[in-house]
């Protein structure tokens, strides 16, 4: 089986309301969905959706990276050669995760749709019975974050992500007060600073003074790259820490493990390149005794999917955090959400069907690369 086309849509997904982190308000979510066909007449889907805050990505230049870089370089190459895929991909350019990411996962799409098997079999088998997922609340005024999330206990989810980082770290910890005080003692808050708090001061005074709020961890309270200072902060809280901004490359995680800088990682596959990269990485925290997550750039059915088959494959990555399609007004696949669970549907390759004509109606321009050349562009 060979790679003989491909097929690039840069998309749009609307929103049904505003996104709201520390450093970003999305109305929509921009991305690009990767189809690649092959000889045998199997297709598969891959995603990508930057961040230009964290892997230094954009749409546009991720769209161009993928028509003019990586893809004239995997064109002729079985997807089952994935060690190979990624050598090439990453000596032709260097970073551009995203990018990588969406080959990767049409890559595994074919690779599972051609063994009979849903990825999750090529990478490590069944390894949870179940796929849950928080309840992830973005920033809002306190009475709207407390008013959604007393409405999640009545759906039925089992935890909460609060998006925190404001400028007045004062409003986030009234925010967080008040939500616990909705919610009880019992359900579990996590809560997702995205390098809000900055510096190691401010974060360790702030984390101290949320003790009493009984959170199961605290995400990326400190700028990103900052790892020495991470160690630090998790030396001075008794509040577990997760990194997730710093942690993007093999190399990081080293050296998370080495300073002893986190209790937890969320790998998400955007920033490491996709499935093959991430599962590494969980293998080299597992050595370390540091627990490991599947968190979300806020993709599609195809890209939450990716990432629920790499949490399904390995007991160290013990939670998900891939609610995009849950956020979308319109949305491309049929990745199946019942709170609090998730649920593959056990076919081969991702499991999820698309639908082409909603893509196109979602494609804000195109291109098709067969056999090394670019044949259209519109």
């Amino acid at each position: 089986m060979k790679i003989t086309k491909a097929t690039i849509h840069s998309v749009r997904f609307p929103l049904k309301e505003p996104f709201i982190i520390s450093y970003a308000t999305y109305p929509d979510m921009p991305g690009i969905i990767l189809k690649l066909e092959t000889d045998i007449g199997l297709t598969g889907f891959g995603e990508a959706v930057p961040d230009e805050h964290v892997t230094g990505e954009q749409v546009d230049a991720m769209f161009e990276v993928l028509k003019n870089v990586l893809i004239p370089r995997i064109i002729g190459r079985s997807p089952f050669d994935i060690e190979e895929i990624h050598h090439q991909m990453d000596a032709a350019i260097s970073h551009n995760p995203a990018a990588k990411a969406a080959i990767d996962i049409a890559c595994y799409d074919l690779m599972g749709k051609a063994a009979g098997h849903p990825v999750y079999n090529l990478i490590g088998g069944r390894a949870h019975d179940t796929l849950q997922y928080p309840k992830v609340l973005s920033i809002e005024a306190p009475e709207i974050m407390v008013e959604k999330a007393k409405l999640a206990q009545t759906q039925n989810f089992s935890s909460l992500k609060l998006k925190v980082g404001r400028d007045d770290a004062a409003l986030d910890i009234a925010c967080i007060y008040a939500v616990r005080e909705a919610v009880g003692k019992d359900m579990p808050i996590r809560i997702d600073v995205n390098q809000g708090w900055q510096t190691v001061g401010i974060a360790v005074q702030t984390i101290n003074r949320l003790e009493g709020a009984n959170l199961t961890w605290i995400e990326q309270p400190i700028r990103m790259g900052d790892i020495r200072g991470l160690a630090e902060v998790r030396r001075k809280v008794s509040t577990p820490i997760m990194v997730d901004e710093s942690m993007q490359s093999m190399r990081d995680v080293l050296e998370i493990i080495r300073l002893n800088a986190a209790d937890y990682i969320n790998i998400k596959l955007m920033k490491t390149g996709g499935i093959y990269k991430a599962v590494q990485i969980a293998k080299a925290a597992e050595a370390a005794g540091v627990i490991a997550q599947i968190g979300s750039m806020v993709e599609s059915s195809i890209g939450s999917a990716a990432g629920y088959h790499a949490v399904m494959s390995r007991k160290n990555i013990q939670t998900a955090e891939l609610t995009g399609p849950l956020l979308f007004a319109e949305e491309i696949g049929n990745l199946l959400y019942e709170p609090p669970n998730v649920k593959l549907s056990g076919k081969p390759g991702l499991g999820i069907d698309i639908d082409e004509q909603q893509l196109k109606k979602l494609t804000k321009k195109s291109a098709i690369i067969e056999g090394g050349n670019q044949i259209n562009d519109h």
